[in-house]
């Protein structure tokens, strides 16, 4: 196995991850497989608990870890499927070395950064090798200078000595700031960063320099005699219109071909034809329709990663580019959801946790639902288009879901106490400590799907495997109530105990899922819900025009 790290430095928000997932198309796009993994610098033992306005959505994984958004980013860009053991943080290293030492595996001996903590993280990258793929790109999160992210620098450092210079390239990701009064790119930043670097023993192999404009031969001569890089190392990252376009940027600069060589492995000649076609989907529809996404993390994008590009791909599939109108459900709240959704053809109420903006959700899916705008509830989402039902169709006043309030007459969400688990195979009680998040059902559940619904349409096959990230479930005590108000349940767990799907007949397009569809799509291979809400929300906007 060969291995690329990439680490960044200046400031973060650079895209690693972007680019880490670019080069994993590159080398697809060449024959190579690939696999990846993100080294996470902060405390935490993983991004779980973490509020998503400082760090983004959780990504979860088939075997149900909560991970790092840029998992997401690599699954998007590649055939490739993340879990557990793809992203490791400081405080998940940390955490195995100290119950090592409590256990007594290091026999009395004081216990240090170095060897301790660089051989654990070191044995991290090592796990790769189990996926049995030629290349293995590993990303260290956080900015060079950072005091966080030393002992995987310090690792990655060993680990080229360990394994052979041949075997691995480091990739720095850097700026070039272009100063519009001065007219200059400036390649001071980068030169400060590589000197960094190199002051913790690693020489960069290749330098991706993020940039508004294509670097010119001048300008990376001289970034490459200040670095000591060679000048066909020297990329540019140069800020593109849509993030698919960045592998055919990369490949454009010779990067692959950089690579190759550097690792001296043979691959075929790249085949990005489909990227190219993808990109000008993307950049060339046909179409256009407007979503309204009404959620509380509406102020940071990145709260909604997976969901954004899956309504992306949705577009992709329709031919259509797909406009988001980000609504803040606390706004709604206040206003109503009449005007705040008006002139938008489509309504999509996503995942959260927390008691804010809870009414406006309910307030937009209403509105949704009594003009027939087409509505797609997830997870969250879901639970309150049962909790909207209930009280505006089923007359059920008062009912909720026990998460927001506890004493509600009617619960017609609620805390489970014991449940199947299809992960470790056995019944899970809620009072129990178990390794999926505790009290949350986590990774790929399987779901069965009735013939005559909106979900087989889509899937067009009887049985799936979602992801889910949740607490609360639908109370099958209210199945009979609701079913005779009206509302379909269209999708259940195998032995029948859990609702996964609900839909309303007499409405052109209304689905909530229980699961998280957003982080199963791709834009090779856009999810079947996304593309059939997608299709919904053109065919409304056409039968307003008329």
């Amino acid at each position: 196995m060969k291995f690329i790290f990439i680490t960044g430095g200046v400031l973060s928000s650079l895209g690693k991850g972007l680019a880490a997932a670019s080069i994993g198309a590159l080398m697809e796009s060449r024959g190579l497989s690939v696999t990846f993994q993100k080294l996470d610098p902060y405390i935490n033992v993983d991004p779980g608990t973490m509020n998503p306005f400082q760090h983004g959505e959780v990504f979860v994984t088939d075997d149900g870890a909560e991970t790092d958004l840029d998992l997401g980013h690599y699954e998007r860009y590649t055939q490739t499927t993340m879990g557990k053991k793809n992203n490791f943080t400081s405080g998940s290293i940390y955490y195995s070395v100290i119950t090592k030492e409590r256990r007594g595996d290091y026999l009395g001996g004081t216990v240090q950064v170095i060897p301790h903590i660089t051989d654990e993280i070191k044995s991290c990258i090592n796990k790769l090798r189990e996926d049995g793929a030629d290349l293995a790109i590993i990303e260290i999160g956080g900015t060079v200078g950072d005091i966080e992210s030393l002992p995987f620098l310090e690792a990655i450092r060993q680990f080229r000595v360990d394994v052979g210079k041949e075997n691995v390239v480091y990739i720095h990701l850097t700026l070039v700031p272009y100063i519009k009064v001065a007219g200059e790119l400036k390649t001071k930043p980068t030169q400060h960063s590589v000197k960094e670097l190199r002051s913790i023993g690693i020489q960069p192999d290749i330098l991706l320099c993020r940039t508004e404009r294509y670097l010119t031969p001048e300008v990376k001569a001289k970034i490459a005699h200040f670095c000591d890089v060679e000048q066909d190392a020297v990329i540019t990252a140069k800020d593109v219109e849509t993030i698919y376009e960045v592998p055919l940027v990369f490949h454009k600069e010779g990067l692959d071909e950089k690579i190759v060589k550097l690792l001296n492995i043979w691959t075929r000649r790249p085949h990005l034809r489909a990227w190219e076609m993808l990109v000008d989907r993307i950049k060339n529809p046909s179409k256009e329709v407007t979503i309204a996404v009404v959620g509380k993390y509406v102020n940071l994008r990145e709260s909604y990663k997976s969901l954004n590009e899956a309504l992306v791909h949705g577009g992709c599939a329709n031919d259509a580019r797909v406009l988001i109108r980000y609504i803040d459900s606390e706004e709604v709240e206040k206003e109503g959801g009449e005007e705040l959704v008006k002139d938008v053809d489509g309504v999509l109420v996503p995942g959260g946790f927390g008691s804010r903006g809870i009414e406006g959700k309910i307030k937009a899916i209403k509105n949704a639902r009594e003009n027939k705008i087409p509505f797609f509830g997830i997870c969250l989402g879901m639970q309150l288009a049962v909790v909207e039902f209930s009280r505006n169709v089923a007359k059920l006043e008062g009912a909720h879901s026990e998460e927001f309030n506890p004493h509600t007459p009617y619960p017609v969400i609620y805390l489970m106490r014991e449940w199947f688990d299809y992960q470790s195979q056995k019944i899970v009680y809620r009072d129990e400590k178990c390794d999926y998040g505790g009290t949350m059902r986590l990774g790929a559940y399987p779901c069965i799907l009735e013939n005559d619904s909106l979900a087989y349409s889509a899937y067009r096959t009887k049985e799936i495997f979602e992801r889910h990230r949740h607490r609360y479930e639908f109370n099958k005590e209210y199945f009979e109530t609701l079913g005779e108000a009206g509302l379909q349940f269209t999708g259940l767990s195998p032995d029948k105990s859990l609702v996964e799907i609900v839909e309303l007949k007499d409405h052109p397009w209304y689905l909530g899922c229980q699961f998280h569809p957003e982080f199963k799509s791709r834009p090779m291979a856009p999810h079947p819900l996304f593309a059939s809400f997608i299709k919904a929300a053109l065919d409304y906007r056409e039968r307003n025009k008329a």
